[in-house]
């Protein structure tokens, strides 16, 4: 792996490795490789690892790490990275997932859909149309349990937020904020601009991987109907 990384303590029980400072396609594949290799080398007195757009951070014991002790934990933890990122070598990219995200635009559950169209002059149909034609990549999962930064929407439709957030938005809900398209999984406040909903459960906490999107997957938007929304939150409800 290329040396072009950085890593810097975070508080007394964490570090950093930054692989740069810009939110693109190769940074994203290096992260992944590394917390793949990080993921099949756990060291005792790690706790966990947060991947996210340019960095990974662990968390790690600062008494277990240093040995009772014998040496610095932060010394320790930075030889364990420095090593992983020496030995590991170039891996073929995986394949990533492809998920359709089926998505009923407009009306009650996209409020804001005929304010984006307005803000650039589009009609909601070319809206949609926009939004469903792109391709999607996660970068990460963050903000809340579940909640996918995701890159890849076109700036024909990209959207301020709301100058005043909403107090609760409805899970499922998809919206537009800057160059930035997501899907709330849970009922939160926000506000990025709300053109839809899904019917699908993003978020299931009694799962054992709650999260059904995963950093790296590839995402797809369907557009379906009010009636096609209905029926699939009736099955996707009985599924969970």
């Amino acid at each position: 792996m290329s040396n072009d990384y950085r890593l810097y303590p975070l508080g007394d029980s964490g570090i950093v490795v930054s692989f740069g400072d810009e939110i693109n396609f190769g940074i994203h594949k290096r992260i992944q490789q590394f917390t793949e290799v990080l993921e099949q080398s756990l060291c005792k007195g790690m706790i966990e690892y947060v991947p996210a757009f340019t960095t990974v951070t662990i968390y790690y014991d600062p008494w277990i790490m240093s040995e009772k002790g014998r040496r610095n934990p932060y010394t320790a933890i930075s030889i364990y990275i420095e090593e992983l990122l020496f030995h590991q070598e170039e891996k073929s990219e995986a394949v990533a997932r492809q998920i359709d995200i089926p998505v009923c635009y407009g009306g009650k559950y996209g409020p804001d859909l005929e304010r984006v169209a307005a803000f650039h002059s589009l009609t909601p149909d070319e809206v949609i149309s926009i939004h469903t034609n792109g391709e999607y990549l996660v970068y990460m999962i963050g903000f809340a349990p579940g909640f996918p930064y995701l890159g890849g929407m076109s700036e024909k439709i990209a959207t301020p937020r709301k100058e005043s957030p909403r107090n609760s938005i409805p899970k499922g809900s998809v919206g537009i904020a800057g160059m930035q398209t997501g899907v709330y999984p849970i009922e939160t406040p926000g506000g990025w601009q709300l053109i839809g909903r899904t019917p699908l459960t993003l978020f299931n906490p009694e799962k054992d991987s709650p999260s059904l999107l995963q950093a790296g997957d590839r995402i797809r938007f369907v557009s379906i109907s009010e009636t096609e929304y209905e029926a699939q939150k009736e099955v996707d409800e009985d599924e969970y």
